[in-house]
């Protein structure tokens, strides 16, 4: 199996682990940063969440290393060290290896949310305002890999003219959600389903990009 057949299968492998993570965190009550819940909820939920917070987050390094090696593998196939179209590439790339770093950094907060909602609650308001920011934040990054691997992508052939459309339009809706994060504090977020969207947009178009991937 080639390194590209392997970047593929990583892209795709992430999206299903991601999803995986995501409905084992809601079916356990985790409160997840932009729910719109109250603090009361918030550190309510927080204190009895126990192992519905550890069991999905034994997979959570997982969809980090598996979006790297996807990332690794695009990169392999657009840039040729010239700087040329193809080094837009490199923007992708740092784009996923940022996200990696934030999400991690968010995922230990929700430890320490738990930990403080059970022996400290005083501490958990600072702690879920830094991590719905953080949370918001990071979708600058998603936005990055969008753009650069899409603009890219385009210029190779490799992707289609709808998966063009795709990237760009979910890297914009990704960028204004990060850009209202400062005013998402309290984890009320008017416009939460932008970011939604536009994550949904870029998990459809990590699957269609690992797809053109194989067998190259």
């Amino acid at each position: 199996m080639s390194f590209t057949d392997l970047a593929g299968l990583g892209g795709i492998g992430f999206v299903l682990v991601a999803i995986v993570v995501n409905a084992g965190y809601i079916r356990g009550g985790l409160p997840l940063p932009n729910s719109g819940q109250s603090l009361d909820e918030v550190t309510a939920a927080l204190a009895s969440v126990g192992d519905a917070l550890k069991r999905p987050s034994v997979l959570a390094p997982a969809t980090w290393l598996f979006l790297t090696v996807f990332a690794s593998g695009l990169l392999s196939v657009l840039w040729h060290g010239d700087a040329g179209p193809g080094a837009w590439a490199l923007v992708g790339f740092a784009g996923v290896l940022m996200q990696n770093a934030t999400f991690t950094v968010v995922e230990a907060l929700r430890f320490g949310l738990a930990s403080a909602a059970a022996r400290d609650r005083g501490s958990v308001t600072g702690l879920w305002s830094l991590s719905n920011v953080l949370f918001g934040f990071n979708q600058v990054f998603l936005s990055a890999a969008l753009i650069g691997f899409t603009a890219a992508g385009t210029n190779a052939g490799l992707i289609a003219g709808w998966q063009t459309w795709l990237g760009y339009a979910s890297a914009a809706l990704l960028f204004v959600s990060a850009a209202a994060s400062p005013y998402n504090t309290g984890g009320t977020n008017k416009i939460a389903r932008v970011g939604l969207i536009g994550w949904l947009g870029w998990a459809t178009w990590i699957v269609a990009y690992g797809i053109s991937l194989l067998g190259r």
